[in-house]
């Protein structure tokens, strides 16, 4: 018996957008206590979602307000306050420490053919207090709204913003430009002088500290001449805008801005927040010389924690700390004398430092520079007062049962500390799943708090006053909003979390997780004993014995993996009739930093053997076609796509693969991650490396290039025509490879989307002629 596959384009379009509504639950905030006249407390809980809307083409934002009855010890009662309402035009938002404000980051499109604007707003509880117009104001560039630099915090005092922009770049002229002389000026007055306000320096006073010009003012503030083509460098993929940035700090009374000096010049700084006592800002320092690498998804940047004192006393001096950790009386102001300290080992790469509520320590995480952009990292901690760094948790060589995994998390939650300042808690994959732990930096004893609960991927929103708040889904169901208290030290396994927002689980979808070992003749010889997993959606509707045909999907990365939460594309192939399984071959993240280790060397073998034994043992053990197997895969995992219907020629019907990295020597050159392309081969990287012939012909045959005329298998390629990442040139390659060899071959090209053609209209596209590629070559 043949089951039915959704064949019908106009069904399948109406089974996407219905998938589609489904939100993500992308922020939380709680506010302040409230006591009842009958001596109950209260909070309220904002939360922001996001969702797809096909008709505007556009992701939307969408806020929606709760009220949490607690005593201290659980949570009492629990509902929504109100109905959603959209966010428009937001880019940043943060509650200030005492709940009373909020600012706001906003853009608003200009008039006519005025370029668009961006306003930072105050609010109180009833009204907008502040607007100041940063675009006019003309102090810097366009502000930071990503996660890898962007910032906006509050000043203890709550007088102060912090905020990361892009540095001001002078107008640069034409050597040919006409000028024309202003009456009664002398020559020496023909230039155009700086405006008097302005921030930036030619020099700083502290030698090697200051942060010159952008280009080569002449000390009398001459606009330069024959710079307007000179080259800039960015951030690579998905920061191709962000490339020189500065801190500023915002006077709320005032209404003015100052961009802060003492930045080295070869640091960017990102993710800043005020000291205790507001006598300056911390901030995470990224290297950017000899030049930079591309940053997002890289946790491996060399950068480290730094300090700027704005008291205003001597270069580097920092100022006797605020034991009482209380807000320094005066309002900060940049010091023209400020200087970077260095708080953190500076050969090692850093991000995300959180202050804990009593401003006494500063948690933050740490990886080795360069080797793999993801791996399980050290949680490591500096005390304010004592100036001592300690490691809290190390990196875990091998996940085991009831022990702590590691850490493996792009982020710590923005707040993530207990009230006592002494836990804190993160999510971080434990194999396949996603779970919450409490860590005690003072012991490093960490404890689960959804060991008891239901299996799926579980993540950190936020934590206030033990409050925490966390998001739930499973590949069945989309995220729900959970809150539970966070028990006191040693009682943390008996948290009860309580559902605030359910979202009913999609039908038609069951799941489950799977482990494997390889053969004896695939065992690493140096890291031996490793397991892996995958995940095996199918439908659970129609007769048990049905045979559905298979998509398989590798991620991508490869030091990524696919945790039991929800994902569209997964659950929309899903109910139109495929089984689908993710492969988390050795090398994802979530099973020790040695299943990391053990691929690097052997990407294009032990990853893509990995697959083939996954997908041999589903299509032995389970109820599925092996007529009708199809690949799909983006990044690394269209790389491991192309080497199977390469290498496996046979097993495979259909695949689809977006932005694949099918050559690794012609990808080198151009990638604004050239270090991945070596450190996968098992080279090591370093700035001025330059490949030899026979690394260059190593990295053409560990590429699935090699194997394109073995390839007989019907292939889709979807291509970001802005992907930085994975050059869209590399899946032209392979097109025309496939094209001269006579395969059937189809080639999607979408302007305006990077590596991870996350745009909306893309995305909806690329899953439609997905889908009908499978349907017509799967024969469904």
């Amino acid at each position: 018996w043949v089951p039915q596959v959704l064949s019908n384009a106009e069904e399948i379009a109406e089974l996407y957008r219905e998938l589609s509504r489904h939100p993500g639950l992308s922020a939380a905030c709680l506010g302040p206590d409230v006591t009842t006249q009958y001596g109950g407390k209260y909070c309220s809980l904002y939360t922001e979602w996001s969702q797809r809307d096909l008709a505007r083409a556009e992701n939307v934002k969408f806020c929606r307000q709760y009220l949490i009855f607690h005593d201290g010890a659980s949570v009492v009662y629990s509902g929504p306050a109100g109905t959603c309402s959209e966010i428009k035009d937001e880019l940043l938002s943060r509650e200030s420490p005492s709940g009373a404000l909020k600012a706001v980051l906003r853009k608003v499109p200009g008039k006519e053919k005025e370029k668009e604007k961006q306003f930072l707003e105050i609010w109180d509880q009833n009204r907008k207090v502040k607007s100041i117009d940063l675009t006019a104001l003309d102090k810097h560039g366009s502000v930071y709204d990503n996660d890898q630099f962007g910032c906006l915090a509050w000043s203890h005092s709550e007088t102060h913003l912090l905020y990361v922009a892009e540095k001001k770049r002078p107008k640069a002229e034409s050597f040919f430009q006409s000028k024309a002389p202003e009456l009664g000026t002398s020559d020496e007055d023909v230039g155009h002088p700086e405006k008097k306000d302005s921030p930036l320096k030619v020099r700083s006073p502290c030698s090697g500290a200051g942060r010159g010009r952008w280009g080569s003012h002449g000390a009398d503030g001459a606009v330069p001449q024959g710079e307007q083509f000179v080259y800039q460098e960015d951030w690579g993929e998905a920061l191709s805008t962000r490339s020189v940035p500065v801190l500023c700090a915002l006077d709320i009374e005032g209404s003015s801005v100052s961009v802060l000096e003492g930045i080295p010049e070869h640091l960017s700084p990102g993710q800043a927040f005020w000291s205790p006592g507001d006598t300056g800002v911390v901030f995470v320092g990224w290297w950017h010389e000899p030049f930079r690498l591309g940053l997002q998804h890289c946790t491996n940047r060399r950068s480290a924690l730094f300090y700027v004192d704005l008291t205003g006393g001597k270069c580097g001096k920092q100022r006797a700390p605020n034991l009482a950790g209380t807000p320094a009386p005066h309002s900060p102001s940049p010091s023209p004398h400020a200087r970077a300290e260095l708080l953190s080992e500076d050969t090692k790469a850093v991000w995300s430092p959180r202050l804990s509520p009593d401003h006494c320590r500063i948690v933050y995480l740490e990886n080795d520079a360069l080797g793999p952009h993801q791996q399980c990292s050290r949680l490591r901690m500096y005390d304010w007062y004592t100036k001592h760094t300690s490691t809290v948790l190390e990196a875990v060589p091998r996940q085991a049962w009831g022990a702590f995994p590691g850490i493996y998390c792009s982020a710590l939650p923005g707040l993530c500390w207990a009230a006592d300042s002494r836990r804190l808690v993160l999510d971080t994959a434990q194999r396949s799943q996603q779970d919450v732990f409490v860590v005690d930096t003072v012991t490093g004893a960490t404890t689960s708090l959804t060991a008891d609960a239901p299996q799926g991927s579980w993540s950190v929103l936020t934590i206030d006053r033990n409050l925490l708040v966390a998001k739930f889904s499973t590949p069945s169901c989309p995220p729900t909003l959970k809150v539970a208290v966070l028990p006191d030290a040693g009682q943390e396994a008996q948290a009860r979390w309580v559902c605030l927002q359910d979202a009913p689980p999609v039908p038609g979808i069951s799941w489950g997780i799977r482990t494997l070992r390889p053969p004896p003749e695939q065992e690493h010889p140096q890291y031996g004993g490793l397991d892996f997993d995958a995940i095996l959606l199918r439908p659970s509707e129609g007769p048990a014995a049905q045979k559905h045909p298979l998509v398989v999907m590798p991620h991508g990365g490869p030091h990524t993996l696919f945790t039991a939460g929800w994902m569209l594309y997964p659950a929309a192939l899903c109910r139109m009739g495929f089984a689908v399984l993710l492969v988390n071959y050795r090398g994802s993240l979530g099973f020790g930093q040695d299943s990391v280790a053990s691929l690097l060397g052997n990407i294009g073998t032990q990853d893509v053997h990995d697959v083939q034994l996954c997908v041999e043992r589903v299509l032995q053990e389970e109820p599925l076609d092996a007529s009708r197997v199809a690949l799909m895969g983006g990044s690394h995992g269209g790389f491991l796509a192309c080497h199977l219907i390469g290498q496996f020629p046979d097993t495979y019907h259909a695949c689809v693969v977006r932005n694949p990295v099918v050559n690794i020597a012609s990808m080198v050159t151009a990638t604004d991650i050239p270090d991945w392309c070596l450190t996968e081969m098992g080279l090591r990287y370093a700035h001025d490396a330059l490949p030899d012939p026979a690394q260059w012909t190593e990295m053409l045959l560990r590429s699935p290039m090699r194997y394109v005329d073995r390839v007989r298998v019907p292939v889709l390629l979807l291509l970001g025509e802005d992907d930085r990442r994975v050059p869209p040139k590399q899946g032209l390659e392979y097109y025309r490879a496939l094209k001269a060899r006579g395969v059937p071959t189809r080639l999607l090209w979408y302007p305006r989307n990077n590596h991870a053609l996350a745009g909306v209209e893309a995305e909806a596209d690329g899953f439609m002629n997905m889908a009908l590629w499978l349907l017509k070559h799967l024969r469904c």
